[in-house]
């Protein structure tokens, strides 16, 4: 019996490309892209730090990028990784929520 294995997505070579280049572990990616899109939140969209909404974009990349990952993992293997894309989750948007709480709380000194 031959297994048809299913075709590599482009998302999923564009991220191993990515990962070839930039020489980081996958979780510390996603570790970078929450802090990056917390910084594009408050730099270019200027939402301030203290602000739940600076949250979005992290949320938005997140919702994204595992919805891929999911769609992917059950073209290749028939299953969700639900574990795997619940740490992807907690690793992209840990550092913003701490980030943002430490602010709200005035732990931050102007």
């Amino acid at each position: 019996m031959i297994l048809a294995l299913a075709p590599t997505s482009e998302y999923q070579l564009l991220k191993l490309r990515i990962l070839q280049t930039v020489p980081i572990a996958k979780d510390a990616a996603h570790i970078y892209i929450g802090f990056a899109c917390l910084l594009l939140a408050v730099l270019v969209f200027r939402i301030p730090l203290r602000a739940w909404k600076a949250l979005i974009p992290g949320l938005i990349a997140t919702v994204v990028m595992e919805a891929l990952d999911l769609r992917d993992n059950y073209a290749d293997e028939r299953a969700l990784r639900w574990a795997a894309s619940f740490k992807d989750v907690v690793n992209t948007n840990l550092v913003p929520v701490v980030l943002v709480l430490v602010a709200r709380l005035g732990w931050l000194k102007k």
